[in-house]
């Protein structure tokens, strides 16, 4: 089904595949064998990166990007912090979409505080503004934005439009106030997969179905992190535009840094059904292209595919969880323990009934689930059928109004809702805990992007949990006719007739803001009482303190245990008010520890005694000053850090790392960061991203970690970094790490921040 090569291979003509120590092999094909740097050259990743770098150094990028996107979690701060460093005009197309916080739940004025902010700020800047339930943000760019060979930057994680010939990637929010301000995305070259298809899917076998496959393959191994996934062979070209968007809005569940595909004829008509055949480009890799490595999927061979709790990757076939129901759902809870740290008494066995694993909820939404072609197929399989009158619900949310009217007009939506199928506007709070919530101990089947702990909304700091399984459209709906037993889709007959799709733009003619690029500085941007600008972040230390005020030794920690969204997120506009959820879900008690530690910082910025301010810290101070006598107040920083083991998987919200720092972090401490974008947001928010070797720690939660002449390590570009842990003996002797770093994200960290660097 999925193979992955333990070596690079050479793509030929785009059909076959040779790999690297079969140069012989290739010879005969090609005659001469090719450099393997030049025939590296050949992939379509190369050429469009080759496009938008700014640098002439093809092994250290500086990225311009062609348009750029936010939501309504993130747009607020982004457009506060580019505020704050001087921003007159947006420099590219921005677009500013309203679909996670298009419901209110706490009560106030707090959503559409954000969105009138939005508006204000793409009339004063000159971009574009997108209603509340119009469209989710990644069908509107897939409909509105994408074009052939560009390029688009994304401050949500699932900005994935290789599909369509476009290279996207999701980051946190400050890479983007750097596009903002005529910066560049710095990275260097990155390693490019092949993702070679072939073969065509079974009936009844979706791209969620496909999506599973590969990234239960290749997730754990880390083989695509922070690379890029390139989309090639001829089972391309069995896939509809519809189909291969489904697999590649999942790729950002495998950590690849970005995805792209060759293109062809069904792109081409993608474009023209959207009225934008100008931004069609036909992209295919060279005649012989070298993949760093490659994951070969037979299409033929994937079958209905279910992520059961709680990740992506924990992956199975539907027929397999069917076959052996009590060990699967037994090894679910035992991993489950992990994740939930025992905070509550899970259990799944007890959704067995008769033998069959009972569902109490299914979802088909957002940017994975909500395309045309996955409701349509929904919709053919539960014709003329029932969900049933008990505990199971089933509720559809298109991806944007055009698809939504589309799927009225020929039927799918009556024949949904006669089922007792709930159908609901754009909207992507199910995906992030915020609509849809199911009840406690409930079991929802969903086709969208996640299934970490609390997506759905229960908090375990409250004693609820549900779960949350991935699954394809088809088969949810399989398991809706048969009134929420397990299905897969390929266990019912179904037409599988789609009717071709009409998109009407009038429908965003008439309602999306445009201003086509011309800024009017003449508008008074519209607050509300919850937007609160960013506090003032003191500027870096030459020596540095920090308490460990978190220890997390799960396998992964996401940015949703970091920061939990859902409700939370309506205190996305406010610094000091979201921060206080900051790890509530994970480590309750991090907020008062954090700021207990804050104490003694902002004591020292005052010129004051930090230990008047926070006593604790008294024996710390004597017990370093003895063996540094140069450490001073003046010199000194007081901060709090965490530990993880892999942080960062999921979300690109800056909020995961900005809470942190207006809570008085100075760092994090892990064995390695699972994703390029977490470490991205905690540098620029002026955070160490410290590296230690795997194996037991020479410290505990709660100790103080001395980090003398930190400053002067990272001007001298030090890799090593001397610490100690302070110890009623003394100070003990430990050693971190610091990656590579770019010159400018030592200068961003050396002035405290991204804000303070803008300001010089």
């Amino acid at each position: 089904m999925i193979h992955l090569f333990s070596e690079g291979a050479y793509l030929v003509h785009g059909t076959t595949l040779v790999k690297e120590s079969e140069k012989e092999r290739l010879g005969q094909m090609v005659g001469q064998v090719p450099d393997k740097e030049e025939a590296a050259k050949q992939t379509i990743a190369y050429g469009i990166l080759k496009e938008h770098n700014t640098s002439g150094n093809m092994n250290q990028l500086q990225i311009k990007f062609d348009k750029l996107t936010s939501h309504d979690i993130t747009f607020v701060g982004i457009i506060q912090t580019a505020r704050a460093s001087g921003i007159e005009k947006f420099p590219v197309p921005y677009v500013l979409t309203n679909c996670h916080n298009s419901l209110c739940a706490v009560g106030g004025t707090i959503n559409e505080d954000d969105h009138m902010f939005g508006l204000t700020a793409a009339k004063k800047y000159g971009g574009m503004y997108v209603p509340p339930h119009q469209a989710v943000i990644h069908q509107f760019a897939r409909e509105m934005l994408a074009g052939g060979g560009k390029m688009i930057l994304g401050s949500d994680s699932h900005t994935r439009y290789g599909a369509l010939g476009t290279m996207a990637m999701g980051e946190g929010g400050p890479e983007l106030v750097k596009q903002l301000l005529n910066r560049t995305y710095d990275i260097n070259m990155p390693d490019v997969i092949g993702i070679y298809l072939k073969g065509k899917p079974a009936k009844g076998v979706g791209p969620q179905d496909v999506a599973l496959a590969i990234i239960g393959a290749v997730f754990e191994k880390g083989y695509v992190n922070n690379k890029v996934m390139e989309f090639v062979g001829p089972g391309v070209d069995s896939l509809s535009a519809d189909f291969r968007i489904g697999i590649d809005v999942m790729t950002t569940e495998t950590t690849c840094l970005s995805s792209i595909w060759k293109t062809d004829q069904t792109i081409k008509e993608f474009y023209e059904i959207h009225g934008r055949e100008e931004e069609y480009k036909e992209l295919n890799p060279g005649d012989v292209a070298y993949y760093d490595g490659i994951v070969e999927v037979d299409l033929d061979q994937i079958q209905p595919m279910i992520a059961m709790p709680f990740h992506p990757s924990n992956t199975y076939t539907i027929q397999e969880v069917n076959e052996n129901l009590e060990d699967i759902l037994a090894d679910v809870e035992k991993r489950a323990q992990v994740s939930l740290d025992g905070a509550v008494d899970y259990s799944l066995r007890d959704k067995i009934r008769n033998g069959r694993l009972y569902v109490d909820q299914g979802i088909i939404a957002g940017c994975a689930g909500g395309g045309y072609e996955n409701i349509c197929a929904a919709a053919n399989i539960l014709k003329g059928t029932s969900i049933g009158a008990d505990e199971f619900t089933l509720s559809v949310y298109p991806a944007s109004t055009p698809i939504y009217m589309e799927l009225v007009k020929n039927g799918a939506v009556a024949d949904l809702m006669q089922t007792g199928a709930i159908v609901k506007t754009a909207f992507c709070g199910p995906c992030f805990g915020a609509g849809d919530t199911p009840a406690n101990n409930a079991f929802s089947i969903r086709h969208s992007t996640r299934n970490f702990p609390n997506r759905e909304g229960s908090k375990l700091q409250s004693g609820q949990i549900a779960s949350v399984a991935l699954m394809d459209a088809r088969s949810i709906a399989a398991t809706a006719a048969n009134k929420g037993y397990l299905t897969a889709a390929t266990d019912v007959e179904a037409e599988d007739f789609i009717p071709k799709y009409h998109f009407d733009k009038t429908i965003y003619e008439n309602r999306v803001f445009d201003s086509k690029g011309i800024a009017d500085p003449s508008v008074e941007i519209q607050f509300g009482p919850n937007i609160k600008d960013w506090p003032e972040m003191p500027a870096f230390p030459e020596h540095m303190l920090l308490k460990v005020v978190s220890e997390i030794h799960d396998p992964v920690t996401t940015t949703d245990e970091l920061i939990p969204s859902g409700e939370t997120s309506s205190y996305r506009s406010n610094p000091l008010g979201l921060a206080e959820f900051a790890l509530s879900r994970k480590d309750p008690a991090y907020v008062g520890l954090a700021k207990e530690v804050q104490k003694a910082e902002k004591a020292l910025e005052e010129g004051k005694d930090p230990a008047q301010a926070f006593p604790e810290v008294k024996e710390i101070l004597d017990a370093v000053k003895a063996e540094y006598a140069q450490v001073t107040n003046e010199n000194l920083g007081i901060g709090s850090t965490i530990f993880a083991v892999k942080p960062g998987d999921g979300s690109a919200r800056e909020q995961a790392a900005s809470c942190q720092k207006v809570l008085g972090g100075w760092a994090n401490i892990a064995n390695e960061y699972a994703t390029k974008r977490y470490r991205s947001n905690l540098i620029n928010w002026g955070m160490v991203p410290f590296i230690i070797d795997e194996g037991e720690l020479p410290f505990k939660n709660h100790d103080y970690i001395f980090v003398p002449d930190i400053k002067k390590a990272i001007i001298d570009k030090q890799t090593e970094i001397p610490a100690y842990v302070v110890t009623e003996e003394g100070l003990r002797s430990i050693q971190l790490k610091l990656g590579e770093l770019t010159d400018d994200e030592r200068e961003i960290i050396l002035k405290g921040c991204l804000i303070n660097y803008y300001k010089g």
